[in-house]
This record gives C-alpha cells, structure tokens and sequence, in this order.
C-alpha cells in the first residue's frame, strides 16, 4: 500500500492559510483527490470539505557542476469544514 501523504509543508505562507481552515501537504504523485480526502480524514480525525492539487514542476538548476534536475512533485490544499483544525499545524 502506498504512502498518500508525505509530508505537511509548513512555511510562512502556508501558516496563514491554515488560519482559514486551508492545510498544504506534500502527496503521492499518483494519489488522486478522493484517496487524499480519505487520508486526512482517517489519519486526523477531521472533516474534508474539499481538496486542491497542484503538481510542481520539474527545473533545471545551474550549479557548480552543471545543471541538475529538480524533482516533480505533488502537493494537495486541503479545506476543512468549519471548526475543525489540525494541531499539526499550530505553533510550537
């Protein structure tokens, strides 16, 4: 079974759209939305009122050896219903 999601991202932009309910997460590539609305749901207890997913793109990134590629991947902005948080998120 495949690992849905990897990991939450937590920067400076994303803290502030998680005080409206919105929470951003690195996902499987092949995970489609409905798999990561049930991920969330089970792994933190909480009600999904919808999910958007953006694939980052791959870059070439010049370095002192020459260009290298920067992988593809996924991430998932995932709404929760009203008055549900994730303590994942909040400050520590």
């Amino acid at each position: 079974m495949k690992q849905i999601i990897k990991t939450p991202l937590i920067t400076e932009k994303n803290t502030a759209l998680s005080e409206t309910g919105v929470y951003v997460f690195e996902v499987d590539m092949t995970a489609s939305k409905p798999e990561i609305k049930k991920a969330v749901e089970t792994g933190f207890s909480v009600k999904v009122q919808g999910v958007r997913t953006v694939i980052c793109r791959n870059d070439l990134k010049y370095t002192k050896f020459g260009l290298s590629k920067i992988r593809k991947w996924k991430k998932a902005f995932v709404k929760l219903a009203d008055g549900q948080k994730l303590s994942l998120f909040e400050g520590a």
